[in-house]
């Protein structure tokens, strides 16, 4: 299980974050999702610790908590949700259809 962490400042850096959540625990991996176009920081973040009590000890202290000038939405990571595709079916079958 995993940590996700909200409203980041867009200059936080991975050693910034496994800093501060070393307090609380092993820092396993920490994650920041970088925009596919411009590069920059979504603003968002996944950290991993050794035991599910260094995380709710993360997520106790943390959440709400100001850093860098902004307040810490902290709790537990919600499986990523499947989306499926964009394209709403075979792209083939509905235009045999059609014609």
């Amino acid at each position: 299980m995993s940590i996700y962490i909200g409203n980041l400042s867009y200059q936080v850096s991975e050693a910034d974050v496994t800093a501060v959540f070393a307090e609380y625990g092993a820092v396993r991996r920490v994650q920041l999702p970088t925009d596919r176009e411009t590069g920059r920081m979504r603003g968002f973040g996944f950290v991993e610790m050794s035991t599910e009590a260094e995380e709710q000890s993360a997520i106790d202290a943390l959440d709400g908590a100001e850093w860098m000038g902004r307040d810490l939405k902290v709790n537990k990571a919600k499986p990523r949700e499947n989306r499926g595709s964009l394209g709403g079916g075979n792209r083939r079958d509905s235009f045999s259809r059609r014609y």
